[in-house]
């Protein structure tokens, strides 16, 4: 039974939440995902008032006198009790929504225990008297999301590369179906990136104000970086022609209010290259996003590899730098020709492999991509036949929430 209202759509994300109606194309709100709960929390009368007491998103960073608490780490709910004041905001303050009349969908990423499922169907059901929720996977959103793309098949085949602030995820995707055992984890993401340009910056330009250098390389990150094909090349273009490849960021000291400006050199092509080279950021790593994702679709089941190779899915705001789709194709296609020829000359040449087709797709709804996928999927009449409802949950309990039928394959 379909609503008439649109249904909810809330991408909880480690760094960020993102938050809207279904059928719109940008969410309504985005936030930190934190919580600003009193610091010193009496017992005995008042408790119920402190109860109340709270912040979430930037008021609760901002807010003096509040601990600021994260109850999201890696994507994964860590805190169920801050979860759900969370949501009660989320809802009420941000959405001014009354849960009873909408439909829900929620997000989780990958290999997010079931248990987890059955603690938000409670909360869902049970405080909010929602009429009926769905937990959709990050990475399966993000495929659907990509379907806005000119070059994309309408496939819920393919390799996602999901990088936000706090982790990147590389999540092979078989018919709607995650496979669970060859996801793999890349401890570089867009926080990390930041932090190298920091340093970068430290290194060489004395005028930055300390308290706001993470701001300032944050800025820069955004504003002036990409992928280059060489960095070698590219250190030559920049000492032959520094007029031309360096940029000026200014600035204004918080304290002194006097502006100051910043030399932005070799950062702008640094700075991402160490998804390529993480080496650079982390001497524990050393294996590229390129690598990475070969071995992901190396691992997953022989039959559907071709598959993943065609769809390579970016989603999450640390995969916009300029020409990084480009990069990885590049590299991947690479591995892949040099381990068709190599297998060619062991057999003697008695072997013709097929060549193998690398298409990496990027895409306008990239930056949201997740929450972009839920908000067309939850906007379809499809949507209401697979979701839960407050009547099953009554009737069995929260186990139905275990398992979330895949759709979204409509043509």
């Amino acid at each position: 039974m379909a609503s008439k209202m649109p249904a909810c759509v809330i991408d909880v994300g480690t760094g960020y939440t993102k938050m809207g109606f279904a059928g719109n194309s940008e969410p309504s709100y985005i936030f930190p995902s934190a919580i600003g709960v009193k610091e010193n929390v009496g017992r005995g009368m008042a408790q119920g008032v402190d109860d109340l007491d709270f912040y979430i998103g930037d008021e609760a960073m901002n807010t003096p006198g509040y601990a600021t608490k994260y109850p999201v780490r890696h994507g994964i709910v860590e805190d169920w009790d801050l979860m759900e004041k969370f949501y009660e905001q989320a809802i009420f303050k941000y959405l001014r929504a009354e849960p009873e009349d909408h439909y829900f969908l929620l997000t989780e990423p990958p290999l997010n225990p079931p248990e987890n499922r059955e603690y938000l169907a409670e909360i869902m059901f049970e405080s909010f008297n929602v009429p009926g929720m769905y937990i959709a996977v990050q990475a399966v959103l993000a495929l659907a999301a990509s379907w806005t793309s000119k070059k994309a098949e309408r496939t819920l085949t393919g390799c996602v590369i999901d990088s936000g602030d706090g982790v990147t995820h590389v999540i092979p995707v078989a018919e709607g179906y995650v496979i669970g055992s060859c996801i793999k984890h890349i401890p570089i993401a867009g926080r990390d990136i930041t932090y190298f340009v920091q340093q970068l910056l430290r290194e060489r330009e004395v005028g930055i104000p300390p308290e706001q250098s993470l701001e300032v390389a944050k800025r820069i990150k955004e504003r002036y970086t990409y992928v280059c094909p060489d960095i070698v090349k590219e250190f030559e273009k920049y000492d032959k022609q520094p007029d031309k490849y360096f940029k000026q960021y200014t600035g204004h000291n918080r304290v002194t209010k006097k502006p100051f400006s910043v030399d932005v050199g070799y950062e702008r092509f640094l700075g991402p290259e160490i998804f390529f080279h993480p080496e650079f950021a982390n001497p524990d790593f050393k294996t590229s996003i390129s690598e990475t994702v070969d071995t992901v679709v190396q691992q997953s089941p022989i039959d559907v590899r071709r598959g993943l190779y065609k769809n390579v899915v970016l989603s999450g705001g640390s995969t916009m730098f300029k020409d990084f789709r480009r990069r990885l194709e590049r590299d991947v296609q690479k591995r892949v020709d040099l381990r068709l020829k190599r297998s060619e000359e062991l057999s003697g040449g008695k072997l013709k492999p097929q060549p193998i087709e690398v298409k990496v797709v990027s895409h306008a709804m990239q930056r949201y991509a997740v929450w972009f996928g839920g908000s067309m999927l939850a906007a379809t009449p499809e949507f209401y036949k697979v979701c839960h409802t407050k009547a099953d949950y009554e009737e069995y309990g929260p186990s139905i929430c275990r398992h979330n039928p895949v759709f979204g394959t409509m043509s």
